[in-house]
């Protein structure tokens, strides 16, 4: 499978004292690179609730911190589908510098249920956009 690629522009906000990106805006800027990923499949999160009743919410996450990110670097966020079943989608992602590795992830999705928070298979119209089958 192919990887997704969203460019993103480290600010100010994003830095600790230190001037380099905070640990946990890591998973924010991978966040939104899957939040466009389902874009890219014509995708909205809040119709996926409100249409189809399930949330997509992260259920493992394994991180490597490799490098850190400064003020004003131009990052690319990678998402790449590893393993899809019928209620969770198994991510591998990476944020790079350049050429530079900085950060690679595993991040595991749950489909879930939106009104009692349980796994559920996604909806076949779903499931069938995201996996071709």
């Amino acid at each position: 499978m192919t990887n997704f690629n969203w460019p993103i522009r480290v600010y100010y906000e994003d830095t600790d004292s230190g001037g380099v990106v905070y640990y946990a805006n890591y998973l924010k800027f991978m966040e939104r690179a899957r939040t466009e990923w389902l874009r890219s499949y014509g995708l909205e999160q809040d119709d996926l609730r409100d249409q189809f009743g399930i949330i997509f919410a992260v259920r493992q996450v394994q991180i490597d911190y490799c490098l850190p990110a400064k003020f004003n670097d131009e990052l690319v966020v990678t998402a790449k589908v590893n393993k899809k079943g019928k209620a969770s989608i198994l991510f591998e992602q990476s944020i790079t510098r350049q050429s530079e590795i900085l950060t690679t992830a595993k991040i595991k999705i749950a489909c879930l249920d939106v009104d009692s928070f349980k796994p559920v298979a996604m909806p076949a119209e779903i499931y069938k956009k995201l996996t071709g089958e």
